[in-house]
């Protein structure tokens, strides 16, 4: 239940950023999301399975695919926090860009409106940014997913 309450945390803190805050996501961010909107259904349907009788086997495959996309989307944010930082080129379809001025037509607004560039840390707390706020996230949710789908230690097993 912690990792799916942390999986939903972590989403849900980026979605407030970006609707709330108005942080327009880049490309990148939007792919280390990825992992967490498949994950907290996987998370969700495990805990109900296992709360409902199933194997606890099942809840630890759901841990270690949990756990598995947590380490692709740090990944991912490593990445993404290595542009920031300028070690290394990020995707050409990254590249700088502005909303155009909204002249009456809908239609073409939407055709002119360009995600934020992907070397550009739209925010930073603590010095770090949000791609670096999802490193540390997910290696913390990886590291309790991957723990939990270890058998020794899954605490499921205690209650059969």
């Amino acid at each position: 239940m912690a990792v799916s309450l942390g999986m939903g945390a972590t989403i849900g803190s980026a979605l407030l950023f970006q609707h709330v805050g108005g942080y327009m996501p880049c490309a990148l961010c939007l792919e280390q999301r990825t992992a967490y909107y498949i994950g907290l259904p996987v998370g969700l349907i495990a805990i109900g399975a296992v709360l409902a009788g199933a194997p606890a086997w099942l809840g630890r495959i759901a841990l270690l695919i949990i756990g598995l996309l947590m380490l692709w989307t740090m990944a991912i944010g490593v990445y993404h926090a290595g542009v920031e930082w300028n070690f290394w080129a990020g995707p050409a379809d990254c590249a700088a860009g502005a909303t155009a001025n909204f002249s009456g037509d809908l239609l073409s607004a939407l055709d002119a409106v360009v995600p934020p560039s992907c070397t550009e840390a739209a925010l930073r707390v603590g010095g770090i940014s949000m791609a670096g706020w999802n490193v540390i996230a997910a290696a913390i949710l990886a590291a309790l997913a991957l723990y939990g789908a270890y058998p020794a230690s899954s605490s499921v097993s205690q209650y059969r």
